[in-house]
């Protein structure tokens, strides 16, 4: 049974017994979802509209804080995320994440979370996503990205989804100059990412995190 935990940012994340992992940081997962994807991604990202895949939809936190920064930056994103395993409604309900949101976070999250999946969905006027319930290992997945947020369980828990091969299928639907973030600065990653056609970055990751990376579409 997953378990909602409060982080050090004040902010809920949801642990995973089977795993024995949490979905993010328990150093603030606001704060690191902020950190990596927002600062390291989409704030880097000159293009409008900007196109985003996002691999690890689960609580739909990065799609909560890239919804509010293309609201602040009056800019269109068009988001398209993947999620195996959508989350049980009455623990979504449970989360704190709206609250980081401002005003109108609520109805935000709420409306992300309302989103019929397999269609694109308005949610505000500089925000649509596209919810895809399936496995990134089998699903064909098509369209040109800008911006990939990479946010899969980690390499010591989920190997499968680090692989070169799933990898090579990101960087087929990643755009020239387009990039990728990730919390993982594992030397397995940062070698796949590299055959796979990416040149790639280290950054001072945030708290709790030395490290996280950031490659670019050559």
């Amino acid at each position: 049974m997953n378990i909602i935990v409060t982080t050090s940012d004040g902010s809920h994340t949801i642990f995973v017994p089977e795993l024995n992992e949490h979905y993010h940081s328990v150093h603030g997962a606001v704060q690191e979802s902020e950190f990596i994807f927002i600062k390291n991604g989409l704030d880097l990202c000159n293009a409008d509209p900007v196109c985003i895949f996002e691999v690890g939809f689960g609580t739909g936190l990065n799609a909560l804080l890239t919804s509010l920064k293309a609201f602040e930056q009056r800019r269109s994103v068009f988001y398209t995320a993947i999620e195996k395993y959508p989350l049980d409604e009455q623990l979504i309900n449970s989360l704190n994440h709206y609250s980081f949101g401002g005003e109108g976070g609520n109805d935000i999250i709420n409306r992300i979370h309302r989103a019929g999946w397999g269609v694109m969905c308005r949610i505000s006027p500089y925000f649509n996503i596209l919810k895809i319930k399936g496995d990134l290992l089998t699903e064909k997945i098509t369209g040109n990205y800008d911006l990939i947020y990479f946010d899969a369980f980690g390499p010591d828990k989920q190997p499968e989804m680090w692989t070169k091969e799933i990898l090579a299928k990101i960087s087929e639907v990643t755009l020239k100059g387009g990039a990728f973030v990730t919390y993982s600065a594992k030397g397995e990653v940062k070698r796949n990412l590299r055959a796979c056609g990416f040149t790639v970055k280290v950054a001072d990751g945030p708290p709790g995190k030395r490290h996280i990376v950031r490659a670019i579409k050559i």
